[in-house]
């Protein structure tokens, strides 16, 4: 760990960056070390972001002043934070899934793809300095989740990095993986660098950090410096983080220590066995059509039953997205039957399925999921147009349509100034909570709900949560789909892998452990699939 004598990396001064309606970075001011992991803590729409893409010189502050190793320097481009030897890994991968490992790491260069030679010995001493084997001519699209990240990490590297910012790094990786990436930060620690940890999960950040700075409605209210992280006890560093993210609301902070990883969070619900209760959903060798590039689903077969909540895990775009469009009837099977309580419903439209109560939570909750322009009663309603009440000899019920959405305001906590307000004016959590109401009501018996707390608040991921547990509990069934394996961790019954659009494994939550045998289906360290 490094002493406070050494100096500072990139010293933040009064960094303030306002957009139209909100000031995102107010005044924040911080140092990070260089040899330190300093952890960037604070929930959706703290400032984490809009800081991060002003030190990789995507946005220009409005006011205050960046140094480094004392000296002012601007950094006004990509291009300038990279000569200045700041990279940054996002949280979504920005590989080029049809290229070479070596061809990404050359991209941008001059002479691209002719001086491989020195490449392959660049990318030699990064493989060594973080510790894993990168095989250079492997395609992107091969890799599996933790090798992505850590081709990230190399190419945030590339031209020697003094500052590495790791962008919610863990939020889809493996129990295994996320081990592998801490050794790979001692590693790059140990050379020197600085990094900047981005989260949301307290654990992580006083398990990884050697300081934490929690932000809270862009401002910096909070810093545990590390000669005072080296001598708290986890109880102390989790109150402090706490206290500065939530304030003085101890019933707040109580929730939000649970929800962002202070605590353990499975609840003894999904250890239920609902093996025997009656079969709501039941796919035998369903594959789907090709459309555009996505990855299809091959020969998926699987059951949902009643009261239960069935997990899908897997890295992003391995064919979540065309089960859940399948089973809701938006993409057509091209083999293979599906089952809605006991009825053959392969053939069946989108209409027809809602109608049986089998409703969709799109994880594109703006443009598929609401009309932004339309009021958020009609969007509450909209999946019931020409249907009685709502719709009478061709004419829109305005009475009976208010007051359906004044009570789905109420039930469901929508945020909005009034139900004419325009869907499209409001947060994403609120949003969320539209979609929720409108495919829970009105005889839902099964939700197919895809990715429903990303990019979401502490307390609207809690809430959206809770309302899918009470789902199952009065009866219905919930297929949930997540990248967020703590998520399917605390909510799921069970838990099936999805890689390459075929499912390769099921795993019972059956307490401690769950986490790390669906990392070994998704690693292929069972059944030799690799995900």
């Amino acid at each position: 760990m490094s002493s406070p004598t050494e100096p500072s990396v990139i010293s933040l001064h009064e960094i303030t960056k306002a957009f139209p309606g909100v000031v995102a970075n107010d005044r924040i001011s911080l140092d990070i070390v260089s040899g330190q992991v300093h952890c960037l803590l604070g929930e959706n729409g703290a400032g984490k972001s809009t800081l991060i893409s002003i030190l990789a010189g995507m946005q220009q502050p409005d006011s205050g002043t960046i140094s480094i190793d004392g000296v002012l320097t601007p950094i006004n481009s990509p291009r300038a934070a990279v000569d200045h030897g700041i990279g940054v890994v996002h949280q979504h991968s920005t590989l080029v899934p049809a290229f070479t490992v070596l061809e990404n790491l050359m991209l941008g260069e001059n002479g691209f793809l002719l001086d491989r030679k020195s490449a392959l010995q660049r990318l030699e001493e990064l493989s060594e300095l973080l510790g894993v084997r990168i095989e250079p001519h492997a395609l992107a699209a091969d890799l599996g989740l933790g090798q992505q990240q850590q081709v990230e990490i190399a190419k945030a590297m590339w031209k020697g990095s003094r500052l590495l910012i790791l962008d919610e790094p863990t939020s889809m990786l493996t129990p295994q993986a996320i081990e592998h990436l801490g050794e790979s930060i001692e590693r790059v620690k140990a050379r020197g660098l600085a990094i900047v940890f981005i989260t949301h999960k307290l654990r992580e950040a006083y398990a990884m950090g050697d300081c934490v700075t929690v932000l809270r409605g862009g401002r910096n209210v909070g810093h545990i410096s590390v000669e005072e992280l080296a001598v708290h006890s986890e109880a102390q560093a989790q109150d402090a983080i706490l206290h500065a993210m939530f304030g003085d609301d101890l019933a707040k902070v109580d929730d939000a220590a649970e929800l962002a990883g202070a605590t353990e969070t499975t609840r003894e619900t999904v250890r239920i066995d609902r093996s025997e209760s009656p079969v709501r959903l039941s796919l035998t060798g369903v594959s789907s059509h090709g459309l555009g590039r996505d990855v299809e689903v091959e020969a998926a077969t699987l059951q949902v039953h009643e009261g239960e909540i069935l997990g899908i895990a897997g890295i992003d775009g391995h064919g979540q997205g065309a089960l859940a469009e399948v089973i809701a009837g938006q993409r057509p099977a091209s083999q293979g039957t599906v089952l809605f309580d006991g009825q053959d419903v392969t053939r069946l439209g989108v209409r027809g399925r809602q109608q049986l109560g089998l409703r969709y939570v799109t994880d594109d909750r703006l443009h598929e999921g609401t009309v932004g322009s339309m009021p958020v009663s009609l969007n509450l309603v909209i999946k019931r147009i020409g249907q009685r009440p709502f719709w009478k000899w061709g004419q829109i019920q305005d009475k009976v349509v208010d007051a359906e959405a004044e009570r789905l305001i109420e039930e469901y906590g929508i945020r909005t100034p009034s139900p004419a307000t325009r869907a499209g004016t409001l947060s994403g959590g609120n949003i969320q909570k539209i979609l929720l109401a409108r495919e829970l009501t009105h005889g839902a018996r099964l939700v197919i709900v895809n990715k429903p707390t990303y990019g979401l608040d502490l307390k609207t991921v809690r809430l959206v949560r809770e309302i899918l547990i009470d789902f199952a509990a009065n009866g219905g069934s919930v297929l949930l789909l997540s990248t967020d394996l703590d998520e399917l961790v605390e909510l799921s019954h069970r838990i099936e892998v999805i890689s390459r659009g075929r499912l390769v494994g099921s795993v019972i939550n059956d307490g401690p452990g769950t986490a790390e045998k669906v990392g070994q289906h998704m690693t292929g360290a069972i059944e030799g699939v690799s995900a």
